[in-house]
């Protein structure tokens, strides 16, 4: 596929820190992010002008999936995006808990792991072509997924019988299996998961729970654009080597425990590969394609970062403390300590860990780095901003973004999820868009006029369906 459609689902861990005796549970803390959306839809489910959902997932975990998006570029900026827009909500609910007579500091952060080992997800979706088998695909992807947290992984501190280690990655430590159909129990790197909201007969959503949750931009950018070049790799029949691992679950947690990246794996035909091995022969694939069939601008400037970021982690991965998370966080913790003559087991550490991952610009350690200069951008503030409330331009999320904005200002009830669009008194006027490459807000608009014209919001109707 030429043409993707990307999304990323990112659930937030959330903290309330009191002052006193009073305290306040999760639950309602939660509700106070929400009660600024509310709207016709549910409450604790939100769609939003961007074109983005923001809902509660299992485990009183705020969660923001990305509008529908073209590029691996549109995706970091809609996920980064949603870090301002759930920054924005935070302010807000911490002004009504002080209302509420609570004393104490809420606390939201982009990682995968809490205190006392839950793990919660970043989870990737690609649309891929329903024409390739499945099981061909995942089996092509799964030893790339696997060492890929090398340049993708947001770093861990854990700690252990043995004492305390640095791992790669967090989310590496809580998968157990190669392909399954949960992302709460026995999770794998590959999920079975298959609902496109597309037409079936054409696309596949492909389901990807194995990674971080990144607060890099050049990391999330390099951890979605590899995988788009390589999933196109796959669809073309292009990757004709026999990557196989021999146990790609205990592998992923040995690469993890392996800061250097040096760690041999041996895969079904008995040889052995580094992590850096196994992205290298995905890289020089990706190359020869790119000069055989050509790729897209941006996925060519995916490939020499790749190539760039490979060769430094084979040099001394401590010079990628400017564009990779767990380089920069281990880096950052490291400087920190030799400063104050401490030591990894010191408490401080695992509040720094925490901290790196706080989504408020004048809290977040990451943030702190990156404003003064020490982490390497691909996006600016102003173009963020504007994503908090301008939907893509390129997909389907531009209509239903634009018709949130025509049915809130003209106050018409409505319901809606990725595919279907519902609105009237009775909330049977429906809009069917199965192509997520569909712009043409032109019949939703239209629909609105003929709204308020006939003022349907206050009448019954008969069933009417539009097919996009």
């Amino acid at each position: 596929m030429r043409k993707r459609i990307f999304g990323l689902e990112n659930e937030y861990g959330i903290v309330f820190t009191p002052e006193g005796r009073k305290t306040l549970p999760v639950e309602k803390a939660i509700r106070f992010l929400f009660e600024k959306l509310i709207t016709t839809e549910h409450f604790l489910n939100v769609f939003l002008e961007n074109g983005a959902r923001f809902y509660q997932d299992t485990g009183c975990h705020p969660e923001y999936a990305t509008p529908e998006c073209a590029s691996p570029r549109d995706l970091v900026l809609y996920d980064r995006a949603g870090e301002r827009i759930l920054e924005d909500l935070q302010a807000y609910a911490e002004g009504k808990v002080r209302e509420d007579g609570v004393a104490g500091t809420l606390s939201i952060f982009k990682n995968n792991t809490d205190f006392v080992g839950n793990s919660y997800g970043c989870h990737e979706n690609y649309l891929v072509d329903r024409d390739v088998d499945f099981y061909y695909l995942a089996e092509q992807l799964i030893p790339f997924l696997v060492t890929r947290q090398i340049y993708t992984g947001a770093g861990k501190v854990f700690q252990t019988q043995d004492g305390v280690h640095y791992c790669i990655s967090q989310r590496a430590q809580h998968i157990y299996q190669k392909i399954s159909g949960t992302t709460t129990n026995d999770r794998s790197i590959i999920n079975t998961r298959d609902e496109p909201h597309a037409d079936r007969e054409k696309y596949r959503r492909l389901h990807v729970i194995v990674g971080d949750s990144n607060m890099s931009e050049y990391t999330n950018f390099l951890k979605v654009g590899t995988a788009a070049v390589v999933l196109q790799m796959i669809e073309d029949n292009f990757i004709k080597k026999d990557l196989t691992m021999r146990n790609p679950v205990k592998s992923i947690k040995d690469i993890s425990y392996d800061v250097t990246c040096k760690k041999r794996i041996r895969l079904d035909n008995g040889k052995e590969y580094s992590p850096i091995e196994i992205q290298r022969e995905y890289l020089d694939l990706a190359q020869d394609y790119q000069e055989r069939y050509g790729v897209d601008d941006q996925l060519k400037d995916v490939i020499q970062k790749w190539a760039y970021v490979l060769g430094k982690l084979e040099d001394d991965p401590n010079k990628l403390d400017r564009e990779i998370d767990w380089v920069i966080k281990r880096h950052m913790i490291e400087e920190y300590l030799d400063r104050r003559g401490m030591r990894w087991t010191n408490p401080r550490v695992y509040m720094m860990d925490l901290q790196f991952h706080d989504i408020r610009r004048d809290k977040g350690l990451f943030y702190l780095l990156e404003r003064t200069g020490r982490a390497e951008r691909i996006l600016n503030d102003e173009e963020i901003e504007h994503a908090k409330e301008h939907p893509p331009s390129d997909t389907r999320a531009k209509l239903r973004g634009d018709f949130i904005k025509l049915a809130r200002k003209n106050n018409i009830q409505y319901d809606l999820d990725w595919s279907n669009i519902r609105l009237g008194n009775l909330l049977n006027v429906r809009v069917i868009c199965n192509n997520p490459f569909e712009t043409d807000t032109e019949k939703v608009t239209e629909l609105v006029r003929t709204i308020q014209k006939t003022n349907l919001r206050k009448t019954s109707l008969s069933k009417l369906v539009i097919q996009s």
